[in-house]
């Protein structure tokens, strides 16, 4: 599959949110969700696509609808009833376990989400959505987004309307985009060199805190992991000290932690929509306001590639490959012969 440089792949996402957007509007159209609608709604991923699904589950639920994110490997028991419908998200389209998971499902209704709706995953499930979001970096970037994308309009299309204007998202990323390069830069200088760092959110950011941990670990191979916001007050916090990082995502607990955390000599980068001031050892990068938990995972998503790019290029690792790359986790493309 042909992969574009992390930083044009990035350049790139403001159209990629704009075609993506036009795309999926049109299959959802022609697409009945009245499953996800009435029943519990199980949201399928790996990797950064299960993180989508963390992001998009919380959303679901704060818009009335039923739903929770497994990874795909916890779905492999076919007498496991964990939801009326599944939603397979695999960015590529080739992930072997959200694949192997919705296809168990032979008597519930099953949808697929991927960058193309001819990729493999196709005959695994019963509907496919494809987001046609373009060309990819590795890791993953402008399908991450299209994977977001398409589960923020489900959950519109299906629930309690969010009240968001999709059609000011692409512009607004742009926006963005153009504006937090001087907080970026800092934050990216302030975490390097950590030996491990922390990503920490609630709800649909908990999400958002497992990308930016799954890009550290994959890109800068730096250890990281995620945390719910209240779990890591109960002890998870313990292990940091001067030389580790925190990058905290959200607008509530999560700036009384990143001030604490910054007067506990701890390297911190808070991603949040209040206006928070720098100070020693805390650096604030402001996106957006917005109450729906997708979109704010969307812009998020912008200062975690960059930092992580900034600290990988760092590190001298300009290009993310994998020292340890698996053989069982891919479906094959199909030969166009």
């Amino acid at each position: 599959m042909e992969r574009l440089p992390f930083r044009d792949a990035v350049a790139l996402q403001p159209q990629s949110l704009q075609t993506a957007l036009a795309s999926i509007r049109e299959t959802l159209k022609e697409t009945d969700l009245d499953a996800v609608r009435n029943g519990t709604t199980a949201l399928v991923g790996i990797g950064a696509s299960f993180y989508a699904g963390v992001v998009a589950a919380a959303q679901f639920r704060k818009q009335g609808l039923r739903s929770f994110a497994f990874a795909g490997g916890e779905l492999y028991d076919a007498e496991d009833n964990a939801a009326d419908v599944y939603i397979a998200v695999s960015a590529s389209g080739r992930s072997v376990e959200p694949a192997k998971a919705a296809g168990l499902r032979l008597k519930s209704e099953t949808f697929g989400i991927a960058k193309t709706s001819n990729s493999p995953l196709a005959e695994f499930v019963g509907k496919m959505i494809g987001t046609d979001s373009g060309i990819d970096s590795g890791p993953n970037t402008t399908s991450y987004l299209g994977s977001l994308l398409a589960l923020g309009l489900i959950a519109d299309a299906s629930g309690k309307t969010s009240g968001f204007d999709w059609d000011t998202l692409a512009m607004s990323f742009g926006t963005l985009q153009a504006s937090i390069g001087n907080s970026v830069s800092k934050a990216s200088q302030l975490l390097n060199g950590k030996r491990s760092i922390d990503c920490v959110g609630a709800n649909a950011a908990y999400g958002a805190a497992g990308y930016a941990a799954l890009l550290l670990r994959e890109a800068v191979r730096v250890p990281a992991q995620n945390w719910d916001t209240l779990n890591f007050l109960h002890g998870p916090m313990e292990p940091n000290d001067s030389g580790t990082g925190v990058i905290i995502f959200g607008d509530g607990r999560e700036l009384q932690l990143a001030n604490d955390l910054a007067d506990f000599g701890i390297a911190t980068v808070l991603i949040t929509s209040v206006i928070v001031q720098d100070k020693q050892n805390l650096v604030v990068v402001r996106i957006p306001s917005s109450s729906n938990g997708v979109v704010n995972a969307i812009f998020a998503a912008l200062p975690t590639q960059i930092i992580m790019q900034d600290l990988a290029e760092a590190v001298g690792l300009p290009k993310c490959e994998f020292r340890y790359r698996q053989t069982d986790t891919k479906l094959p493309i199909a030969d166009s012969a």
